[in-house]
């Protein structure tokens, strides 16, 4: 499972060391960048963003002022250099409060346990319904879909679109969720914005993978890996 991450802080310093620290992480993807939180506003509605590093004092708008605004807010994680404004955090029942001058060991610290309160919410929306299937809702509706039948997701900005032997559900999520409910031994990421069923490959080569009608792309980030699973798979099936 992939975070998502923006940071937002008025001091371009702080911006380029958290950044700094955040390239080291493999599970962290920076996806924006700003100096004040009034332009976040317009971000927040068309990206799909599962973690804020916010500051605090910041002009025209504080951190708290902001989370305050927001009537659904990401995971965030204030950072300032005002240990005075601790309690502000815990009232607003944010993920992490840091005090500058942040280092790395602090920083993991408050990410991995973003990360493992995200994974463990996914997986037990999905063991409560079951381990076969999952409840999607698309148009006001609960669609069942079951694991066994899934072709392939394809991210849709806002929306991931199921495809299915027998259907097709488009519904309001991230492709992050399933990446952390899916099995790994079924599923594996082939790109940004594809996940795929193994058993569902009918051919593959070092750019595509074909799945009944449709060729997906495998992303140069991710071929290394792709292609170290197919081809383990295949010794395996030869055995």
């Amino acid at each position: 499972m992939k975070l998502k991450c923006v940071i937002v802080d008025d001091e371009p310093l702080a911006i380029a060391i958290i950044e700094g620290y955040l390239k080291k992480i493999p599970y962290i993807e920076i996806i924006g960048k700003f100096g004040s939180a009034i332009p976040v506003y317009e971000f927040l509605k068309t990206n799909d963003v599962d973690l804020l590093f916010l500051d605090i004092e910041m002009p025209d708008l504080t951190g708290v002022d902001f989370v305050k605004s927001l009537s659904s807010a990401p995971s965030v994680i204030f950072t300032t250099a005002n240990k005075n404004y601790a309690i502000d955090g815990f009232n607003l029942n944010v993920d992490d409060y840091i005090l500058k001058p942040i280092s790395f060991e602090r920083l993991i610290k408050a990410v991995n346990r973003v990360l493992e309160s995200k994974t463990k919410e996914a997986k037990t929306t999905v063991s409560e319904e079951s381990n076969d299937y999952v409840y999607l809702k698309e148009n006001k509706k609960m669609v069942r879909v079951y694991f066994d039948n899934i072709l392939y997701l394809e991210s849709l900005k806002d929306y991931v679109k199921v495809v299915t032997i027998r259907k097709t559900v488009i519904t309001k999520q991230q492709l992050n969720y399933f990446e952390a409910i899916l099995n790994p031994s079924d599923f594996i990421r082939i790109h940004r914005s594809y996940i795929i069923a193994i058993n569902k490959i009918d051919s593959y080569n070092l750019s595509g993978i074909d799945i009944g009608k449709q060729e997906l792309p495998i992303g140069r980030k991710y071929k290394d890996s792709v292609i170290e699973v197919l081809d383990n798979l295949n010794k395996v099936e030869g055995n």
